[in-house]
């Protein structure tokens, strides 16, 4: 069974499921993770290649028989290309609202999307549409909490592409606020939106 994982990293989860080596194959298109990946993956004899998701993908016309893909971008028709017939695409997304109401704290102003299209039911459709049954689905929110402001103020900047242009000195007002906050209620919450899709190339 022909095996792809999409947006590897480093290759922890794919090493984890002991799929067959020499069936295995994997895309990861981050620079550290791509050094990381060689050094590791192609060693054990999985076919590591370079790549990002949306793009075309480095392989034959129907070669897959499962697909994975945990919150990357993905080209719905270079899925159909590469799987075979039968075969399956799994993938976890992040929602369209993951974190609004932190971001909202933080960055009151701030009212766009940076993944306006990703709910489930968009991405549902765009999958059937391109040739594929939707064999499960679901969509979730869950609480995320933070405790401290320092720990908040490390979140907001490591995913900056959530919180543009956000800084301690810019935005040093708001954080005083969900300092408050924290001190009457012990924390500070919001929630992370995340979908999942198993569909079946027909």
């Amino acid at each position: 069974m022909k095996f792809l994982n999409m947006k590897t990293g480093g290759g922890e989860f794919l090493l984890s499921l002991n799929h067959l080596k020499h069936n295995t194959s994997a895309i990861e298109g981050y620079q550290p993770n791509v050094e990381l990946c060689k050094k590791v993956l192609l060693p054990l004899g999985i076919d590591f290649k370079e790549a990002d998701g949306d793009e075309k993908l480095p392989f034959e016309n129907e070669y897959f028989d499962i697909i994975t893909n945990r919150h990357g971008a993905y080209n719905v028709t270079e899925l159909k290309r590469v799987l075979k017939k039968d075969g399956i695409f799994i993938t976890q997304q992040v929602g369209a609202e993951n974190d609004r109401e932190l971001v909202e704290m933080l960055l009151p102003k701030y009212k766009d999307l940076p993944y306006a299209e990703h709910y489930l039911n968009i991405k549902q459709q765009e999958i059937s549409e391109q040739g594929f049954e939707i064999l499960e689905s679901g969509e979730t929110f869950q609480p995320i909490k933070f405790f401290d402001t320092e720990a908040l103020v490390w979140f907001a900047k490591i995913i900056e592409w959530e919180f543009p242009n956000f800084s301690v000195e810019s935005h040093l007002d708001n954080l005083y606020k969900v300092q408050e906050i924290i001190e009457s209620n012990g924390a500070v919450e919001g929630r992370i939106h995340r979908f999942y899709i198993v569909g079946k190339k027909i």
